[in-house]
């Protein structure tokens, strides 16, 4: 059965140079991102859908708690766990944050729980990627699935019941080390050699030659004042300055799975002629039946019968003018009925021979 319509354009860039755009929304600040933190913990007053007794690791967690409490186990005793669950707790933490601030925890069951609705993570340390502990994790887990089981074994499950969030269940005990005072980088988002080009031009226009440089297409080396409050002052001001954006390189996205085409409008195509054919092969299977005469006393024979079917394609010649622009391109591959399949084997061919000026994205 012919596939359904051929060519999906979920989005056309008409146009891919940006007169001017604000400087804050091209680059982020090289340091100026947000760091991992992770810690393991337990999640306690749960309904009986806590880990199982075979999760050893949650009875060693729960001993050792209790021994900080000052409360010793006899050496044969077996703490029941039903109610208790073993978790990773993962938050992300700004290099701005400061002592005393909150942020959100995710909490993640690693034992066999069935739930975590209804439990509080008793307090529990968090470390960054150094080891070192930079935040502390307690609150009530909130959960947005659930879990029921009957007693005749049925079940019923919504969402994740094992993942639940802690909104500000975190506290910040300790900064991140900031980078060391001295020049700062500015990274380009969308790296662009004309873009990075216009930006330390524009800086040094601003404040002065000398004061920007631009080392690479994705990077901008600035001196920028030693003092704290100076230099988040002069990004403020930095940040509002109006840069001309390059033209990015034109691009052509494929999606195989769905077959969706995603083209900006700057893709152009040298001379070219396309000839995309296909043979489509049918195969039916049916069967007779023979039934014998009741003098006969035969038994009932099956007599199986195939057809096959050959039918062979053929869109002819499509050709592509010097410089060809977006809508001729889909005018004419829609013209011909390609389906997504047949739509991908144009593309590739087209970029073999280095006729799309532009690149070609598979995903």
């Amino acid at each position: 059965m012919k596939k359904g319509i051929l060519l999906s354009l979920a989005l056309l860039c008409t146009s891919t140079v940006v007169s001017a755009a604000r400087l804050g929304t091209l680059v982020d600040v090289y340091g100026d991102r947000d760091n991992q933190l992770i810690g393991y913990g337990l999640v306690v007053g749960l309904d009986g859908t806590g880990d199982k007794a075979q999760v050893k690791f949650t009875q060693q967690s729960v001993t050792n708690m209790l021994k900080q409490f000052g409360v010793q186990l006899s050496g044969g005793t077996d703490p029941k766990l039903k109610n208790v669950a073993a978790v990773t707790i993962t938050a992300k933490m700004s290099p701005h944050h400061v002592p005393g601030q909150t942020i959100d925890a995710t909490v993640s069951s690693i034992g066999d729980a069935k739930s975590l609705m209804g439990g509080t993570l008793i307090m529990t340390s968090l470390k960054g990627i150094d080891g070192e502990v930079y935040a502390v994790g307690q609150g009530n887990v909130i959960v947005g699935g659930y879990s029921a089981e009957g007693s005749d074994g049925s079940s019923i499950t919504k969402n994740i019941p094992t993942v639940g969030r802690i909104p500000n269940g975190i506290t910040i005990e300790r900064r991140m080390n900031p980078d060391p005072a001295g020049n700062i980088v500015l990274s380009l988002k969308n790296p662009n050699y004309e873009t990075a080009n216009n930006i330390s031009n524009e800086i040094n226009k601003t404040f002065g030659n000398g004061t920007a440089r631009a080392f690479s297409k994705s990077s901008i080396e600035i001196n920028s004042p030693l003092e704290e409050d100076k230099r988040v002052a002069f990004l403020g001001m930095i940040q509002e300055l109006d840069v001309d954006v390059g033209q990015n390189e034109p691009k052509i996205v494929f999606n195989s799975r769905t077959g969706t085409v995603v083209i900006t409008g700057s893709v152009r195509v040298s001379r070219v002629a396309v000839s995309q054919g296909g043979l489509v092969v049918k195969v039916g299977e049916e069967q007779d039946v023979i039934q014998p005469s009741v003098l006969s006393g035969g038994t009932t024979e099956k007599i199986s019968r195939s057809e096959l079917e050959v039918q062979e394609l053929n869109s002819g010649m499509m050709i592509w003018e010097d410089t060809a622009d977006l809508q001729e391109i889909v005018d004419t591959v829609n013209s011909i009925g390609a389906t997504p399949d047949m739509l991908m084997q144009i593309l590739q061919a087209m970029d073999e021979a280095d006729a799309i000026m532009g690149d070609l994205i598979i995903i």
